[in-house]
Formats: structure tokens, sequence, C-alpha cells
């Protein structure tokens, strides 16, 4: 499982004209699932972002987690992060998870996240999403977990 984090300023989905998801001062999280992922690993990668420590703190340090920020988490799923381009010009979609099992994980991981965090907002799975972002910083980070 693959998650981009960007720390944004502001962010929003929309899809068919409509607003699905917005967050001001927060994380934008593109959430790819692979062929392998479950909800274990997933579970994992979810406190692993919570914990993250990417936003600046009161001595200008990266030191505080989303909580300590006040942040908001917008969470879209990115099935593309799990392409393979080492080879060609074409990117390979096979590592990705199936679409209908993603998204049951994904609504599951939605689910865990909320559980943990007040303020999450989402996109909607396998829709036409446009993203809207101010990154700040900029500071994005790849992260992966495996159990």
């Amino acid at each position: 499982m693959r998650a981009l984090l960007q720390r944004v300023l502001e962010a929003k989905v929309v899809v068919d004209g409509q607003t699905t998801g917005k967050i001001e001062h927060g994380i934008l999280v593109f959430l790819g699932i692979g062929k392998n992922d479950n909800l274990d690993i997933g579970k994992k990668l979810i406190d692993k972002i919570l914990k993250y420590r990417f936003f600046d703190d009161e001595d200008g340090k990266m030191g505080w987690n989303i909580s300590q920020a006040n942040g908001g988490l917008l969470l879209v799923s990115q099935f593309t992060l799990m392409a393979q381009t080492q080879k060609g010009l074409r990117p390979d979609f096979g590592p990705a998870m199936p679409p209908n099992e993603a998204k049951i994980l994904y609504e599951q991981l939605v689910d865990y996240t909320k559980s943990l965090f007040p303020n999450v907002q989402t996109g909607i799975f396998a829709a036409d999403m446009k993203v809207h972002l101010v990154n700040d910083g900029p500071v994005t980070f790849n992260l992966e977990v495996e159990l």
C-alpha cells in the first residue's frame, strides 16, 4: 500500500461540478492499494499518516503531526500510485488491486480513519475527480508499509 502525502494550505475534490471533500490546512493523501494489501496493512499506514510529523512546530521544525497542527485530512483513492513504471513508456497497472476489492478496502480505511481522527474528508472511489490543492512548502512524502 502506498500513500502520497502533500501538506496543503487547502484542498478539495470536485466530481461532476460538486465538491465531495474539502479541507483547509492539512494533509491531502493519495492512497494506492495493491493486490496483496489488506485491512491490517491499511491500518498500519493510516496510523503512520496520523502520527507522521511534517508540520512546523513552535521552533519551525517538522515536529508536529496532523492533530498537533489542527489540520484536516483529505483521502483520495489513487490506483495509479501502484503502477510499475520501470520498463517501457506506458504504465503497468497489474500490481493494483481490482476495483471491486479495492473499493471495499478503501471504504474500510475511510471508516477506520474517521474513528481515529475527527476531520476526514474524501473523494469518490473510481470517479473522475478534479483535485484542487495549494501545496504548502511544497512538502510531499511517499509512504509505503508492509506487514
